[in-house]
């Protein structure tokens, strides 16, 4: 059908899904990113045609020609969003229709098809809906949802494709870092960049995330967990880490986290945390932070905690700070009472055992 609105979605469940023993078996303990569930969804987009082939199906390999666009030219976009079970069984996702503008507004940056918001929501829940089994209901664990979209066209040309493909997969995941560490330890990068002021930080592609390996690399080198990113032109403002933004608590009770110019992807968490936050009546200052005001204040006193936030970790504190020329300590080195409480309530929220002001929480039938 040419017409987006007019998508109707086929679906065909697997032939053999996963019994039910084995899926209870591997949401004991799941690894991130590791076990997928039994289905996915698929729409293709051609040029003159638009939107269309809205499958749900059994997951299975993409066959694509060695001339495939996205092998050559990187055409690529995802997102990351998660399904929760409550305490009564219900099935909710966190602010999906964020993730749809998102993934809209990076589609648009990367000259991609871009995918009406009411669409991609459709198909998220269908997954969700269909594999809805393989949600588990432990604490810190959830279905994580990863929406992408690649050039598939098969040409070698630099121009923007002719045609795509959007799908929706997910996998059954428990807490990102490993369990027992109540405040992780972060590289500063001074040699490598995420982003540049015109380049693609604000856009969720897989381009931003294969720069910043070699940084993250070196930070695993250096006995870190993740890396700092600082700006690409004086490598004096911090921006994010590799897969999180971060945010500051000062002594003044206050918040500032570096604002969003460009190079730093408008995280979701980010901006629920800013919401909660100056609903609470705390201050939150979206100003440019200093590398070495950080550590000047971090010896002070003046910045009492330190955390990092986004979908796949949601908040986690960072108690010390590496870098060239040395090392410091957040605070105590620990998670603090702000970043607990931060956590508590957005983490409650989403699971359906804090009330929702804000009506952020959208629950599949």
């Amino acid at each position: 059908m040419s017409a987006d609105n007019q998508l109707r979605f086929v679906v065909e469940p697997h032939a053999n899904p996963t019994p039910a023993d084995q899926i209870a078996a591997k949401l004991a303990n799941p690894v991130f990113g590791r076990v997928f569930t039994d289905h996915m969804v698929t729409i293709r987009w051609t040029e003159g045609t638009g939107w269309h082939d809205a499958k749900v199906e059994a997951r299975r390999p993409f066959e694509i020609d060695p001339a495939c666009a996205v092998l050559h030219y990187a055409q690529e976009i995802f997102e990351g969003m998660k399904a929760y079970r409550g305490e009564d069984g219900k099935i909710s996702l966190f602010r999906p229709q964020a993730n749809a503008k998102r993934f809209r507004e990076s589609a648009q940056r990367m000259s991609m098809a871009e995918l009406p918001e009411a669409v991609f929501l459709e198909a998220v829940e269908k997954l969700v809906d269909i594999d809805r089994a393989w949600i588990p209901g432990t604490e810190g664990s959830s279905l994580y949802i990863r929406p992408f979209m690649f050039a598939s066209e098969s040409f070698l040309g630099v121009r923007a494709a002719h045609e795509y493909i959007f799908c929706v997969i997910a996998c059954p995941v428990g807490p990102y870092f490993k369990p027992g560490k109540s405040a992780v330890t972060v590289w500063v990068s001074d040699q490598y960049t995420r982003a540049a002021p015109g380049g693609t930080g604000a856009a969720k592609c897989g381009g931003n995330y294969a720069a910043s390996l070699i940084a993250q690399t070196e930070a695993s080198g250096k006995g870190c967990d993740q890396v700092v990113f600082l700006d690409a032109a004086q490598h004096r403002w911090i921006e994010e880490l590799g897969g999180m933004n971060v945010f500051f608590v000062m002594d003044d009770g206050s918040l500032q986290t570096p604002p969003l110019a460009g190079t730093i992807l408008p995280g979701i968490t980010r901006a629920s945390i800013i919401e909660m936050a100056k609903r609470d009546g705390l201050t939150v200052n979206e100003t440019p932070y200093e590398f070495a005001q950080w550590q000047a204040d971090a010896a002070s006193g003046r910045v009492k905690e330190t955390f990092a936030c986004g979908t796949a970790a949601v908040v986690t504190a960072i108690g010390q700070v590496r870098h060239a020329k040395g090392e410091f300590t957040i605070g105590d080195g620990g998670e603090g009472p702000v970043t607990k409480r931060i956590r508590d309530q957005l983490t409650g929220i989403q699971r359906g055992k804090v009330a929702d002001p804000f009506g952020w929480v959208h629950h599949v039938a």
